[in-house]
């Protein structure tokens, strides 16, 4: 089995060593898939990633996690693969957006996020480009963090939250499960929890 870790916008495969150590130590194969939101527009970097789907798939059974922008490029890239690509055995979305971030619509008249996020911060504040980016078809569970602040003058409106998505965001009747721990965003992927919740669902 191979796992094949996405990282998050602003984030580079680093994020995930503590993750994929766990999981080497299992006996999975890992392998990070990195990019630049600030170089690529999102279509282009879901592009080199179905390639690297379609690669590892040729060797055998493979996982795909994403943190956060991650997810949705995974689910982007599930969505548009060649027939004869055989899909992963479960999906694991870490913290990652399925309708638009309320702080992406926030921050989107700044110039500044503009810059920096380009059209992967576009895309992650359209209500209408989120849309597109469909349901999975295969095991997909969603580990989400409940550790940030709840208070209702904040753009979360009292909504639990991990600091940079909340509950909502992150929520959708296709998924197959949700698991809600007291991590906030940024240490998903280096949570010794997450490996373990991964490794139970492979092991189920």
């Amino acid at each position: 089995m191979e796992a094949l870790f996405v990282h998050g916008m602003g984030r580079s495969s680093i994020s995930g060593w503590p993750l994929l150590f766990q999981l080497r130590r299992a006996g999975l194969q890992t392998r990070s898939f990195s990019y630049l939101v600030s170089m690529d527009p999102f279509t282009a970097i879901q592009a080199r990633l179905e390639k690297q789907i379609a690669e590892i798939a040729s060797s055998g059974n493979y996982i795909l996690i994403g943190h956060s922008l991650g997810g949705v490029l995974i689910r982007a890239a599930l969505g548009s693969l060649q027939n004869d690509v055989p899909p992963p055995e479960h999906v694991f979305l870490l913290g990652s957006p399925i309708n638009p971030s309320r702080l992406a619509q926030q921050f989107s008249p700044n110039i500044l996020f503009r810059t920096l996020t380009r059209d992967c911060g576009n895309l992650l504040a359209s209500a209408e480009r989120m849309s597109v980016v469909g349901p999975t078809n295969q095991p997909t569970t969603s580990i989400v963090g409940v550790r940030g602040i709840s208070w209702k003058r904040g753009p979360f409106k009292g909504e639990e939250n991990d600091g940079v998505v909340s509950l909502s965001e992150v929520g959708a009747e296709w998924l197959t499960d949700e698991v809600r721990l007291p991590i906030v965003h940024g240490l998903l992927p280096a949570s010794n929890q997450v490996a373990r919740i991964i490794l139970e669902r492979l092991n189920a």
